[in-house]
Parts: C-alpha cells; structure tokens; sequence
C-alpha cells in the first residue's frame, strides 16, 4: 500500500522515533561481538558485521516493507550459535556460519511461497494479544536486568539490588525522570531521558561510587575511549557453504531456521498489537514484505560473519516514541553504519541509560491483554501461558511454542477442533521440532 504524506512535523517525530529504537538497541554491537567472539570468531570482525546487517537489513525493512521495525544479529541466537553450535556440537565457527546462511535460504523459500505469512494469519488472537504483554514484560525484565536493579539470588532465583548502590540511585532517578517526561508527553522524552540519566552517570566511579562488579573491572561508569577505530572485514565471506551441508549438521540448521522463525512472527505480532501497526484485515502491515526482510537478515548473517539476523522487539521504543512509517527505520539503520568508524563511542552511554525506556516500553506493550476474555478460560490458560513463559523463560519463542500447543490440546479436548485450524496443526509441528532440534 502507498503511505500517506509525510509532514514536517511527523517527519520530525519519525527521526526522533528512529534514534530513540537506535539507542535502545546500539548494545547489540557490543553485546553480540562479546558473544560470539567466545565461539573464536575475532570480536573486531563481528563488530564489522553487526552493524553491516543491522544498516542494509534495517534500510531494506524501511524501504521495502515500510515498517518500523530495526533489523539486527538476534540474541539468544548468538548464543546457541556460540555454546550449542560451536562448543557443545565441535562444529567449526566457520561452518556454523555456513548453517546460518543455509537457514536463510530455507526462510527465503517460505517466504516467497507466502508459507510464513500464512502462519501467522492462522494465530489465534488471544495469543497475539499474550505474546505482545509478554514481549512488554520481557524487554521491562531486560530493562531491569540491563540495569542491574533486578539480580540473581541464590534463595529467590532473582531479587532486588541494594538501593546503597549509587548505580541503583542513578537508574531509579533515570526511570522516574524518564517515566515522567513520557506522562507529560515532551518530544523526544527517551531520547532526552538517556542522555540526562548518562549525565547522571557520569560522577559514579569519579566522585561517588565504584562501578568496577558491572562494568569489566572498570571503576568509572562513563568512560571516553576515543573515536575512532578501524573496520575489520575479515569475516566477510568467511562461511562454509559446503562443509555445513553434512547431514550431521541439518538439526543445527533446522535450529536456527525455527528459532528465527518464531522469534520474528511473535515479534513482528507482539509489535503490530502494541503499536497498532495493522492492515485492514486485522494483520501485521506489509507482512510478507517484513517476513521477506527477516529472511534476507538470515542469509546476509551468514555472508557477514554473524549470527541470525531478526526483528528487534526494541522496536517498541521508537514506536512508543511516535515511529509509525519505514522511515523510523531508516534513520535507525542510519545509525549504525558510523560505528564501522566510531564503535568506541558506544561506551560512553551506559546500560543504566537506555535501561529506563525498556522498562517502559513494558508499560505500553500491555494495553493488548485487555481483550482478552480471561473468563474464557480455554482462550485464557494458553494465552496466560504465552504471557508468563516469555519472560520467565527468557524467551519469545518459548512462550509462543507452549500458548501454541496448549491452545491446540485444549481445544480438542473440550470439543472445539474447529477452533484449530490446518495451519495451526502445521505451526504445532514446527513447534515440536523446535523443542527437539537443538538437543
């Protein structure tokens, strides 16, 4: 569909949209090299290719599918790629790399046959509304998580930090600030929240403080280490096409082909709920266009020298922001592309900093959970199912296999298989597979 004009002023909000989702996910380019670095690939080179995927598969998704939604190397997949793939299976990053590619294929065949949008059009409502709050309470997890304010106990599994941390202090300040330029509806709020709560960040480790337990040993919070730095394409190229053809290697393959899979429906559904971003029928806009980029980020991952590339649920920022056309992706994916130059700059705005807009973010993503019918209790359990096991699992894709499934047994056994449609038997296989293709 053609989208409408552009006004100067939602031009404008549109930009600040796409910064604002850039800085809620500009850890990616450190994160993902720290990751995968440990599977033996150089860190320099995965820097390298994670922004080179995060600028083309962003623009693509800008351009082509208009959507805005930013494209990069996904977590949780970088790391079956790194502990699963690489150190648990033995098999060479190289190769790995190899299977990436070939799982890209695999989802550029679905989505030019329509296979993938096809599935999602046959996932039941009350799920779709689930898998967006339990998207919201994932990134909030996140956000605290980033944060520090949430840690792991021994005794409780996860409690709250002590509040004698100054960091603790500075993100609290962050967040009450943040949360209270959003309710007053000032432009740019989480733009403006980051770089105030980075401000405030800045004497910890100078003049209060001791960052060194969170930050690599470093005592300062904010640190300058310098401006530029040399691109390293020596992952370019580098996969193994052949060698990661074995028949041995088709489970890892499959993998991260129904990992990818479900991690971009359930995003691509969790957005489109919060944000509104729906056709005329009730679906996720310019869906096979969106589906088409995700495949194109799976296979360009492989070429790059990184792990799977896919929607990023940080989307939500900039859609919280005001983003609603493929431009907010475009300057998003703008973004990246100075850091094959400037990586060093990203050090100096703290997790702490961008931890405040995905702790609010949660806030917006759980307007869905309103329709569902929680007095349905057949539509209720597989949809709280998917709202609960998101986070706890720390994992989209876990949520969304078990509401799902248990949407399907449900439904059979109380009498409504006309409520589980062939498409939907389809998606439970994939599901089924998913569980057992990694082990």
């Amino acid at each position: 569909m053609t989208p409408s004009p552009i006004s100067a002023t939602s031009r404008r909000t549109e930009i600040l949209a796409g910064i604002s989702t850039f800085l809620a996910t500009m850890y990616i380019i450190v994160v993902n090299p720290a990751i995968l670095s440990q599977s033996g690939l150089p860190f320099s080179g995965v820097v390298t290719a994670t922004v080179l995927l995060s600028f083309f598969c962003s623009l693509m998704m800008g351009l082509y599918a208009r959507n805005p939604i930013v494209v990069a190397p996904g977590m949780g997949m970088n790391a079956f790629f790194t502990f699963t793939a690489v150190k648990s299976m033995g098999i060479r990053p190289e190769v790995a790399l190899g299977a990436v590619f070939w799982a890209g294929i695999l989802f550029l065949l679905m989505s030019l046959l329509n296979l993938r949008s096809a599935l999602v059009r046959v996932i039941p409502l009350p799920i779709r509304y689930a898998v967006s709050a339990g998207i919201g309470l994932f990134i909030t997890l996140i956000g605290f998580e980033n944060a520090k304010f949430i840690v792991a106990n021994p005794a409780t599994l996860i409690s709250i930090a002590s509040f004698n941390d100054p960091i603790i202090l500075t993100f609290v300040f962050g967040l009450l600030l943040t949360g209270i330029l959003v309710v007053r509806d000032v432009p740019g709020a989480i733009i403006i929240g980051i770089v105030l709560t980075t401000l405030a960040a800045w004497p910890i480790g100078r003049y209060w403080g001791d960052a060194s337990a969170v930050n690599f040993g470093q005592k300062t919070l904010v640190n300058f280490q310098g401006i530029l730095a040399a691109p390293d394409f020596s992952l370019l190229g580098k996969l193994d096409l052949v060698g990661s053809l074995s028949w041995s290697l088709w489970p890892v393959i499959f993998a991260f082909a129904f990992t990818d899979l479900f991690d971009s429906v359930s995003t691509f559904v969790g957005v489109a709920e919060a944000g509104n971003l729906q056709d005329a029928n009730g679906q996720p806009r310019n869906l096979n266009q969106s589906l088409l980029t995700d495949a194109v980020a799976t296979t360009l991952a492989g070429i790059f020298g990184t792990s799977p590339g896919t929607a990023y649920i940080e989307s939500a920022v900039g859609i919280a922001q005001g983003g609603r056309t493929g431009l907010t992706a475009i300057v998003a994916g703008c973004c990246f592309l100075p850091f094959l130059f400037l990586s060093p700059l990203l050090s100096i705005i703290p997790s702490i900093a961008t931890a405040p807009a995905l702790v609010l973010v949660g806030a917006f993503m759980m307007k869905p959970i309103i329709r569902i019918d929680w007095g349905q209790l057949d539509d209720a359990l597989p949809a709280f199912l998917s709202l609960v096991l998101i986070p706890f699992s720390y994992s989209i894709t876990q949520g969304l296999i078990w509401g799902f499934l248990s949407w399907t047994v449900i439904k059979i056994a109380v009498g409504k298989r006309n409520e589980v449609p062939i498409g939907l038997l389809i998606i439970d296989i994939f599901c089924i597979l998913a569980l057992t293709a990694g082990h």
